[in-house]
């Protein structure tokens, strides 16, 4: 099978058992998803979604949290990891948008990655949710799945998995395939035990082809 007939594969059934897929932080805005984005590093969507309601009724809008302690924060995001790292992360993130970009979410990624606390996977999901482009954040999940699937082959980075995913899935499903990936890897192809009885990728799957030959 060519990497270009897996892709063709792998989106088909995608497409027919998850035709909508999302983020599964809850937020109002950009500003709201781009705090829930920053939290979320090495930490699971159920914790962030527990903290985010009491940090947001703090500070609403991104002016709020300029004007709180990096202290303040910490209070409410204690629970989450990392919170000395991400309540600094923050509080200048909120300071920087609201000085540089009069309290609105940049839309372009190197304006984003400006912000603390922002690299190029939290860029690429604001890019991709918010403003709908066509750009593939790659957590772990995503550079994970993509490699057991075949989908990448040898991807040492992040950046290297972006590009190759980029290069096979069409434009306008490349927002949608950024989920795909991510719930895929959170639900069924686990980091440490793979669903693959259960999975049906099994036909099309690198990993499955691999494991069930290596057994016979």
């Amino acid at each position: 099978m060519t990497v270009k007939e897996r892709f063709a594969r792998v989106i088909e059934w995608f497409s027919a058992t998850m035709p909508v897929a999302e983020t599964e932080l809850h937020y109002d805005n950009p500003y709201q998803l781009l705090v829930a984005v920053i939290l979320s590093a090495q930490c699971t969507d159920k914790r962030v979604n527990i903290i985010t309601p009491p940090l947001f009724e703090a500070f609403p809008t991104p002016e709020a949290m300029a004007a709180a302690s990096v202290e303040e924060i910490y209070e409410y995001i204690k629970s989450c990891s990392y919170p000395n790292n991400k309540s600094r992360s923050l509080s200048g993130m909120a300071r920087k948008l609201v000085e540089d970009f009069g309290g609105e979410v940049p839309s372009d990624i190197d304006l984003l990655m400006t912000l603390p606390g922002v690299g190029r996977k939290t860029a690429n999901v604001i890019l991709s949710v918010v403003y709908n482009q066509a750009t593939m954040a790659v957590d772990t999940h995503v550079f994970r799945v993509s490699e057991r699937i075949g989908l990448t082959t040898g991807s040492k980075t992040p950046l290297a998995t972006e590009k190759q995913l980029v290069k096979y899935i069409p434009e306008e499903l490349i927002p949608k395939a950024h989920h795909w990936l991510i719930l895929h890897g959170r639900y069924v192809c686990k980091a440490r035990r793979p669903d693959c009885l259960n999975c049906g990728l099994k036909p099309v799957c690198r990993y499955y082809s691999k494991n069930t030959s290596a057994e016979k």
